[in-house]
């Protein structure tokens, strides 16, 4: 059902909505409406512009939150805002102080890396770096070389140079090395060696020993450095979890203290009086009830004034949509909310859809054992996940379980339990003129007729709901649609029961009426509502227009109904498949593989339960939905969001 909406006006000194807020509002649900946009009768409203305070000491709490891993921790409940926020800031603080040392820590191990890595490929040179970098009468340089002129390298070297070359490691491009030169010659070699692309890198001065030891050195220096970064870490977790339950407690408080504060976007103020006192003014929709138990709270408040407005369609649109349904039901709202909600004067589809849908998707899916797997797996997922698909699977497999009683099928085993009522794939009726037809389908459509009738009926409520006169007597969806197609199915029934039908001079009459009803239904809508509109296509063209919407308006009565073949389709094609499930399985020669079967049944499970579910919802969407609801309204949204969600 829709909850009925009330519009609210709330008003009091503008230093107290934050109080109002707290003590009052945060207990209801209450979706606010913008009152600068909205009280448009009223005069020198202005904005709120203040920042909200609590923003950041909440992101500071929800950064230490998240560190917390004990999940087990409670809140601890707030005593004093200052002492929170004090608790925060002093957290916050020694936080600093160790980010900041672990930041310089990290650099460090980075400068050490690169060190690290630029000395590596030097490893295998026997020098000492600390000597070798301060001969007074030899130039030394390191660097890197590619392979192809390394080969030209060695005989320059061997012919015409006065240096000698070291070689170092060597990867699949570069020759890593050094080479020396007297400081005369150094000159000479340094072009020698830039023309062969010598690549020069340069080393610390302050290494010592060989570049093996020199890495060693290194190496422990980082190790060291990483164990001084772990300690600060322990340190951070010592710090976060010593005020854990302080810091969840906070982070609570202080989204509830943002959320209120954040109720000045959507609030106005006003000046008032001599004194120029400033006024906050609140507005918004809430549930009756709340209403009513919001003004009893309220009554002896000097300091809140509220006003229930009455003429809320005229003045501030329609309300928002707040479905209350019960538990069983409460899964389904999904489907609701996935096609649109509701408008106000709309009905809540939602228990006619959970009746429908789980009815249908049982009578397509037939069977004991698959039906008890989804009612088990599906009630599972729901009851720890909270998943509404999970909780209208469980629903469904218990419909499934009811049509595999009536079919007699136990994971495709039709030889275990009697049928209750038939066997989808044997069952057959003659019918008149037709001949034989499965049962199945002949039941599928009588059914898909009734739902037909059933949602033109809807129809006619929502109209008288809307006060749309034109649509409730004159739509094929309307009395003279019911009246029509109710015509058309009873003189089939009885047909084919072998009864006698209508006259044919009151079958002209009841289908004749509501085809001129159909065709008419513009100048008969405007007749009615009392609108002096001319037809602006003329006659001739309204006329034609008429003959082609009858076409088409007939023509989804015929596809409307055949549309529900399906229901008895995929019963009879339900029982076809496990059938060839079994005897790949080798039931039917005696020697079953059980898991052949099990494999079976759980392809058939998914597989085909998941055409099932969408062509189900397809039934609903396009031949029932279609009929008679739009799905027009908005999402109620309550301004305490965090509080619902907790």
């Amino acid at each position: 059902m829709i909850v009925k909406m009330k519009f609210l006006s709330i008003s009091g000194p503008k230093t107290d909505i934050d109080r109002v807020c707290d003590q009052y509002l945060s207990k209801y649900e209450m979706q606010l409406e913008n009152a600068v946009a909205e009280l448009k009768t009223t005069d020198n409203l202005q904005p709120f512009v203040d920042l909200n305070p609590y923003r950041e000491p909440l992101a500071k709490a929800e950064q230490f939150t998240a560190m917390i891993k004990d999940d087990k921790i409670c809140p601890k409940a707030v005593t004093s805002q200052e002492e929170m926020l004090a608790m925060i800031r002093e957290v916050n603080h020694d936080f600093l102080e160790l980010q900041e040392q672990k930041e310089l820590l990290k650099k460090k191990v980075e400068s050490l890396r690169e060190r690290l890595d630029v000395l590596t490929p030097f490893q295998p040179l026997d020098l000492d770096l600390y000597k070798v970098m301060r001969y007074r009468y030899m130039k030394v340089r390191f660097g890197r070389i590619l392979v192809d002129y390394f080969n030209r390298l060695e005989k320059y070297l061997f012919d015409d140079l006065n240096a000698v070359f070291i070689e170092g490691a060597r990867d699949e491009n570069y020759v890593y090395g050094c080479y020396f030169t007297s400081n005369p010659e150094a000159s000479k070699i340094d072009s020698v060696f830039n023309s062969l692309h010598f690549e020069r890198i340069s080393l610390s001065p302050d290494f010592i020993g060989t570049p093996t030891q020199a890495c060693e050195e290194l190496q422990k220096e980082i190790g060291k450095t990483k164990k001084k970064i772990k300690k600060i870490k322990q340190s951070i977790r010592v710090l976060v979890e010593k005020h854990a339950a302080e810091l969840l407690g906070a982070q609570k408080r202080l989204e509830e203290l943002c959320n209120i504060f954040d109720v000045r976007k959507m609030a106005a103020r006003i000046e008032e009086g001599d004194n120029k006192e400033e006024y906050y003014i609140l507005c918004g929709w809430m549930g009756e009830e709340d209403v009513a138990k919001f003004l009893e709270e309220t009554k002896k408040d000097d300091k809140i004034f509220v006003v229930v407005e009455e003429d809320r369609e005229k003045f501030f649109g329609e309300p928002p949509t707040k479905l209350k349904n019960p538990k069983l039901f409460k899964p389904f709202e999904m489907f609701i909310e996935m096609y649109g909600l509701p408008a106000a004067d709309e009905m809540d589809p939602t228990m006619f859809v959970a009746l429908t849908y789980t009815f249908i998707f049982g009578a397509m899916f037939g069977d004991v054992g698959q039906g008890f797997c989804l009612f088990a797996i599906g009630g599972i997922l729901y009851l720890t996940k909270k998943i509404n698909l999970a909780g209208i699977i469980s629903v469904a497999g218990i419909f499934s379980m009811a049509f595999g009683f009536m079919f007699g099928s136990v994971f495709g085993f039709e030889d275990v339990i009697p049928a209750l009522w038939l066997k989808p794939v044997e069952a057959m009726t003659n019918l008149p003129f037709i001949g034989q037809l499965n049962t199945v389908f002949i039941v599928a459509v009588a059914f898909g007729m009734g739902l037909n009738l059933l949602v033109i009926l809807f129809q006619m409520i929502n109209a008288i709901k809307a006060h749309d006169r034109g649509n409730l007597l004159f739509s094929n969806n309307g009395l003279a649609g019911f009246v029509f197609y109710g015509c058309i199915i009873l003189t089939i029934v009885l047909y084919m029961t072998g009864h006698k039908t209508p006259s044919n001079i009151l079958l002209a009459i009841c289908l004749g009426i509501p085809v001129i009803l159909f065709v008419f239904k513009e100048p008969l809508t405007n007749l009615v509502e009392h609108n002096h509109k001319k037809l602006e296509e003329g006659k001739v063209m309204f006329l034609v227009q008429g003959f082609f919407e009858l076409f088409e308006t007939m023509l989804s009565y015929f596809s409307n109904t055949l549309s529900y073949v399906r229901i008895g389709a995929f019963a009879v094609s339900h029982a076809a498949i496990m059938e060839v499930v079994l005897m790949l399985s080798g039931a039917e020669s005696g020697s079953v593989n059980i898991f052949g079967v099990i494999l079976g049944n759980v392809i058939v499970c998914l597989l085909e339960g998941l055409i099932v579910g969408i062509q189900v919802l397809r039934l609903e969407y396009y031949e029932m939905f279609s009929r008679f609801y739009k799905g027009t309204g908005r999402e109620f949204k309550p301004f305490d969001q965090h509080k619902k969600e907790h």
